[in-house]
């Protein structure tokens, strides 16, 4: 029995460089924000997976993929406990308005101004679209 075929192929596969796990999300998804509109045309989308990462993007740039710290989860999934979506806001008269839509759930809704419920959750999901979105 030639063992020499056997021990080549151990020794090639210890010496073959594994590559570095990216950053991906998993299809399960936590919660979004959409922060859009007002006279600088905002499109920020941040998308939290289940799994803590998150996809960030703008309307200019790529899109970053991303993993909060267990306090930046923490902190979120405890605003999200006191989130109330409700029914949409109707869309005020003028034109300079930044309208906010969360997805928690399975239930949407769309904001003009942010309920009590809502501010932790979107200054949290702002905070982090901030912290991790940096174009190179």
């Amino acid at each position: 029995m030639k063992i020499w075929p056997i021990v080549l192929l151990l020794a090639l596969s210890v010496g073959v460089a594994q590559p570095a796990q990216a950053v991906t999300p998993t299809t399960k998804t936590l919660v979004t924000l959409h922060k859009e509109g007002g006279f600088a045309g905002l499109d920020d989308r941040v998308i939290v997976y289940t799994n803590g990462c998150v996809r960030l993007s703008r309307r200019t740039g790529p899109t970053i993929d991303k993993c909060l710290t267990g306090k930046e989860n923490r902190t979120l999934r405890g605003h999200l406990k006191q989130l109330r979506l409700g029914r949409s806001e109707a869309r005020p008269q003028g034109a300079d308005f930044i309208k906010y839509t969360l997805a928690y759930r399975g239930h949407r809704a769309s904001r003009y101004t942010l309920s009590a419920s809502w501010s932790p959750v979107v200054r949290d999901l702002e905070q982090v679209l901030e912290k991790y979105w940096a174009p190179d």
